[in-house]
């Protein structure tokens, strides 16, 4: 069975004003989740966006998307980058599913 991935927002960071807009993001924390169906696994991190200029298309913070984050995430860190965080959450879950270390119980 394959692995899904799902990305996860937790927080945005935001000026309060900035360039004549309000609550103008800047940093990203997301978490990427995968699971094998049984197993599960995840990575977390920021990324910082590229800064708004006055005049450019704006979306108001409240008007904000998941996808529309999740998008401006993974191409922020590009596809190399996403496609390592997907391998090192597989890891993870393969690690799980056929550990290479265990702590049996102590046997009295």
């Amino acid at each position: 069975m394959s692995n899904t991935y799902t990305w996860n927002i937790n927080a945005i960071d935001c000026y309060p004003t900035f360039e004549g807009q309000t609550d103008v993001a800047f940093t990203v924390h997301w978490t990427l989740d995968g699971t094998d169906g049984t197993h599960s696994a995840s990575v977390y991190g920021t990324v910082g966006l590229a800064p708004y200029k006055s005049g450019e298309p704006f979306t108001p913070f409240a008007s904000l998307t998941k996808d529309q984050v999740v998008g401006w995430v993974t191409e922020a860190l590009g596809a190399e980058q996403v496609t390592s965080l997907e391998e090192n959450v597989s890891a993870q879950i393969a690690a799980l599913v056929n550990p290479t270390v265990v702590s049996p119980t102590i046997p009295w």
